[in-house]
């Protein structure tokens, strides 16, 4: 019963790439250039995988930011686009800074602006 679980979420992960993300298209005329926007569709859809294992799960709350973590993981593509990329912002500059301000709300601004502060911090190898 697993496996057949865990071939679902591959075809769901081909469905993805080939709608969604349009990885496996080739709109181009030539390998090389067909080859070129395979890779960029395939890095915007790992974009998303890498968002969301950059989410801390520390704190009070780890159970529920383990949660958002795993839905985030599984999250179709077109729904993290509109999610986390599409955010309508105002972006104000003034005498000394910058102040960015979120236009609109939807559920997963809390997981956003986690990875904004985790973002914020030196990367640790």
């Amino acid at each position: 019963m697993k496996e057949a679980g865990q071939r679902c979420q591959q075809e769901n992960l081909i469905e993805q790439h080939k709608n969604s993300v349009r990885s496996l298209t080739a709109p181009l005329d030539n390998l090389n250039s067909n080859w070129a926007y395979m890779v960029i569709a395939s890095l915007a859809w790992s974009l998303k995988a890498w968002c969301a294992l950059q989410l801390p799960e520390v704190g009070r709350q780890k159970a529920e930011r383990a949660a958002t973590k795993r839905r985030l993981l599984t999250m179709d593509f077109a729904t993290f686009q509109h999610a986390m990329i599409q955010v309508p912002a105002q972006i104000i500059r003034t005498g000394r800074r910058i102040v960015y301000r979120m236009l609109a709300w939807n559920r997963w601004q809390e997981a956003f602006f986690h990875l904004a502060d985790q973002l914020r911090r030196p990367l640790r190898c």
